[in-house]
């Protein structure tokens, strides 16, 4: 089916090119001449688009799915092909580039998965740079189950007893996890937090070499700190570095839409889990 837009590109070149009047045009197209003249009626949602158009410049690494979940949130009254058919209209698609993988990979076998809150947290370092090139990193640790952000601490280098202090932090607010999944670096390695997943019985489940899939919840959090955080910021000292990085924490627990736990965000997602505790 030809799109009435599609028509009427036809019919204005029949008589751009041949002189003729539109009636002749139309006839020449095989096509009707009320559906040439058609007007659509229909709403053009001005102030959707607008806040949409909003939502979307200040949430640049969002997809229509969540965008839609902030919409909601607000009290715009629409379903999702609604946002989405806006979303494409404003050409606010974001096409990443995905590399191709090379060789198929799998998850471990006999790895359980998370039962619940401070089951299993995943832990990772990452590095950034601030305005001056000066490097420093980040040690992030994320609830597998809950998809909470629990730490997103930049220094200026990470060492194993840091590791530790900050592992004891956590514990101090939210309790002990029954195993923590991290990778072989030598943050993570080492005789100290050995020392410490023993003495608190915990367990260290580390990632098979060269299979950051192992740690699928971790990379994952990181690639959106990346690009959500990370590469929008310009960080002037790691004063700023660390606000700017907290704040965004904080947004990510707080207001950022998950599609693991059905559009939740993770707080959200663990307060509905204290209430059915409770009523249990």
């Amino acid at each position: 089916m030809v799109r009435p837009s599609a028509r009427r590109a036809v019919a204005d070149w029949f008589q751009s090119a041949f002189g003729v009047s539109e009636r002749r045009a139309i006839q020449a197209g095989g096509f009707n001449r009320s559906s040439h003249r058609y007007r659509s009626r229909r709403d053009p949602q001005t102030p959707l688009r607008s806040r949409l158009k909003e939502l979307a410049e200040a949430r640049v690494r969002y997809g229509y799915r969540r965008l839609h979940v902030l919409l909601r949130r607000e009290g715009w009254e629409i379903n999702h092909k609604r946002t989405y058919r806006l979303y494409s209209e404003e050409g606010l698609s974001i096409r990443t580039r995905t590399p191709r993988r090379r060789r198929a990979c799998r998850y471990r076998s006999g790895r359980a998965d998370a039962g619940g809150a401070n089951d299993v947290w995943a832990m990772d370092s990452m590095s950034d740079r601030l305005f001056d090139e000066r490097p420093f990193r980040i040690l992030t640790i994320l609830d597998c189950f809950t998809r909470e952000a629990l730490s997103t601490a930049p220094r200026t280098s990470y060492r194993a007893y840091q590791v530790v202090g900050e592992l004891d932090r956590l514990c101090r607010l939210r309790g002990k996890p029954r195993s923590i999944r991290v990778d072989n670096g030598p943050e993570f390695a080492g005789r100290l937090l050995d020392q410490w997943a023993y003495l608190n019985k915990v367990k260290l489940d580390f990632s098979g070499p060269g299979k950051p899939s192992d740690n699928a919840n971790i990379e994952a959090f990181n690639s959106r700190l990346r690009q959500e955080c990370l590469n929008a910021s310009w960080f002037l000292s790691m004063g700023d570095a660390r606000a700017r990085i907290e704040a965004w924490r904080i947004d990510y627990n707080r207001n950022r839409p998950h599609s693991a736990l059905a559009g939740l965000t993770p707080i959200e997602f663990a307060d509905q889990l204290k209430q059915a505790r409770k009523v249990a």
